[in-house]
């Protein structure tokens, strides 16, 4: 008999998903974000398992567990079962911030000793919080890590316990004294820290005093364990905020050991874990540390419970907001789409089961078990004419009932963890997935979060494939995460490629086929507005203000770079006020903002291609490439007074910002 129902479950699950659910799971699967945003991504097969995982639409009352034996029970009432992409810091790539700015100048009499006026910093979402990044300067030297220090897979995470190639310590100012000072056997992204510079090298950080240039001295180092992973870092205020995830061990979930620092491990106890007092799907735990740059010292740490699934990370001066993604119950939502579409195809006692189903106290993996046996049986009952006209039936309905329900699906959590007590202040959730770091911002104590739902396909290669089904949204939470404003059904059938929001407006990118560009009122988090719309060929993976009126668009139209110059100064009518496309397939700023750099005294903006680094005047508002660095593997620019420094993989060439004329060059 157990044989037999064996053979029945294995032939079922193919036969279930032509019937009752490829049609749902192709509108539900595989959301993966195009990384902003500064990690490289890697294609592997991309179809999570069939059915994700429940969890309940709200999470509220979050609490430390009591024991171990409180995370275990928790666990088995929940269990995640899908594949996921990881997104890192920001979504997709490791950093993010707002726009670049310079250092302060310095006070009277500095000049005299040398130290320049003008320094750029990278190019973050917020300022003053700096990012990690492969370039940083304090106007003296440039350090600089050639390549890229971390690695992802779709559902396969790797990052190698360490990374081989070293840091290079560059005398940078006055550029005649162009020159290499002395080198570090560690590579990877970079934060600097008066005279600390960390090196996030695959698993391991490392903190090298550099006061003395020629002779760094490493002074601590941290080492990520077994099947934990770094998902980002931020500087501010003298301390480096790290946050990490740990894949749970569901027979020893507690205490976590995500990291040894100087050969001691750090521990999180179980009364440090928060959890949603509700039962939810969990798979990892996030784990926040406040780490002193000068010791590398844990001075604070905290750890939640949550999903693997597309992990964006946003940093304001008031907080830490992580969001992970999940799917609510598959077996509640076909339930009630039989019950309410398919009464007439779908007999009684097989809506009766589900219903009865979803009370049971077991796992919803083992309900989505026990569903496919039921509608197996129901399936095989019915002769060959009675099962395609259901087949085709059941697409059409679940179609139209699809479009009503998308955002009874897809969820994404955010959790909001406070600077001054380092603790969970605030959790919410909303429908759909955010594309990266960006697509979240904090103003006035509201947070704005812009989501793409239904993104995806899945082609199951028994002839059944579904379209993409898509919407844009933006939601306005309020301090306790609650929703008090949305935007919804921008851009339908397209998805998101950029978002940018500054001070109450909000500004997005949604493509397909064209790039409508929307510029949002936010000036009342309750009643959010759409102002003006553009639509024009190509889009823009990144946004970044020139002014209060005009925004740069930085993206593709077809093979190319495309760059775009829009006003924004009458929100009703925006205007492409001006477009260059340049002779490049590829820009690594469509991969990460800090690869773009804003020089406001000089009306210049730099961008690296695969070609050269180019430079580009917006001066009355028209773009002008005013110089093109050629034979070098251009990968950031920053400026120290007037001069602007192209850094390459190969070299780093010096150009006088006043005339654009070669001053210096350095090979590498």
């Amino acid at each position: 008999m157990r044989k037999e129902i064996d053979t029945k479950l294995s032939i079922g699950i193919l036969i279930g998903i032509v019937i009752g659910c490829a049609f749902l799971i192709n509108f539900m699967s595989n959301y993966f974000s195009i990384p902003s945003v500064s990690i490289p991504n890697i294609s592997l097969p991309s179809f999570p398992s069939i059915f994700p995982p429940s969890k309940p639409s709200k999470i509220e009352n979050i609490k430390k567990f009591a024991s171990e034996e409180e995370f275990k029970a928790y666990l088995e009432e929940s269990s995640v079962e899908y594949y996921t992409e990881e997104l890192g810091f920001g979504g997709g790539r490791m950093p993010m911030i707002e726009e670049g700015f310079a250092l302060e100048a310095p006070a009277k009499g500095m000049e005299e000793q040398g130290v320049p006026e003008r320094v750029s910093e990278t190019n973050v979402q917020v300022a003053g919080i700096d990012e990690p990044d492969i370039v940083k300067t304090d106007g003296k030297e440039i350090y600089f890590s050639p390549g890229r220090s971390y690695y992802w897979r779709r559902w396969i995470e790797y990052i190698p316990p360490e990374i081989k190639g070293e840091t290079k310590i560059i005398k940078a100012f006055p550029p005649e004294d162009l020159d290499i000072e002395t080198k570090i056997d560690k590579r990877g992204d970079l934060l600097l820290y008066k005279n600390i510079l960390v090196i996030f090298s695959g698993s391991k950080i490392y903190g090298y005093d550099v006061s003395n240039t020629k002779n760094p001295e490493k002074k601590w180092s941290i080492e990520l364990k077994d099947k934990n992973y770094l998902i980002g870092a931020r500087l501010y205020k003298d301390k480096v905020y790290l946050i990490t995830r740990t894949n749970i061990n569901v027979y020893h979930p507690c205490p976590i050991e995500p990291l040894k620092i100087n050969d001691e491990s750090l521990e999180i106890k179980c009364i440090d874990i928060y959890h949603p007092m509700i039962s939810v799907p969990v798979d990892v735990t996030y784990n926040a540390m406040i780490i002193n740059p000068v010791s590398g010292k844990v001075e604070n740490k905290m750890s939640f419970v949550g999903t693997s699934d597309s992990s964006v990370i946003y940093m304001s001066e008031n907080g830490i907001y992580i969001t992970y993604s999940y799917y609510e119950s598959i077996l509640k939502f076909f339930s009630k789409f039989y019950k309410e579409k398919c009464s007439d195809i779908i007999p009684n006692w097989i809506i009766e089961k589900l219903e009865k189903l979803q009370t049971y106290d077991i796992s919803e993996a083992a309900k989505l078990t026990e569903f496919r046996i039921i509608f197996e049986r129901y399936y095989n009952s019915l002769d060959r004419d009675e099962r395609l006209k259901m087949e085709n039936e059941l697409e059409n309905r679940m179609e139209d009932y699809y479009k009503e329900h998308k955002r009874d699906v897809e969820k994404t959590g955010v959790v909001k963890v406070g600077l001054n007590d380092f603790s969970i202040t605030a959790s919410g959730n909303i429908p759909g997935k955010p594309l990266n770091q960006f697509s979240l911002d904090e103003y006035n104590n509201y947070l704005r979060i812009a989501v793409t739902i239904g993104e995806g396909r899945i082609w199951w290669g028994i002839g059944i494939g579904w379209p993409r089904k898509t919407a844009n949204d933006v939601y306005i939470l309020d301090k306790e995460l609650k929703q008090v404003g949305a935007l919804k059904d921008l851009g339908l059938e397209e998805r998101i490629y950029s978002v940018r929001f500054i001070q109450d407006k909000g500004y997005l990118v949604t493509f397909r086929q064209i790039d409508p560009f929307f510029v949002l009122d936010l000036s009342d988090p309750k009643n959010p507005q759409v102002k003006g719309e553009l639509k024009i060929p190509g889009y823009s993976s990144y946004l970044h203000p020139i002014d209060k009126n005009r925004i740069l668009g930085i993206g593709k139209e077809g093979a190319k770079v495309k760059i775009s110059l829009f006003n924004v100064e009458n929100p009703e009518e925006p205007v492409e006020e001006d477009k260059y496309t340049l002779n490049e397939y590829w820009s690594d700023i469509l991969n990460t903002h800090h690869a773009f750099l804003l020089d406001e005294k000089h009306d210049v903006f730099f961008l690296p291609g695969s070609k050269g680094g180019y430079i580009f005047s917006f001066e009355n508002s028209q773009l002008k490439l005013v110089k093109a660095v050629s034979d070098i593997r251009a990968r950031r620019a920053i400026y120290i007074n007037d001069y602007m420094y192209i850094i390459g993989d190969n070299k780093i060439v010096v150009l006088n910002e006043i005339d654009w004329k070669r001053t210096k060059e350095l090979e590498l």
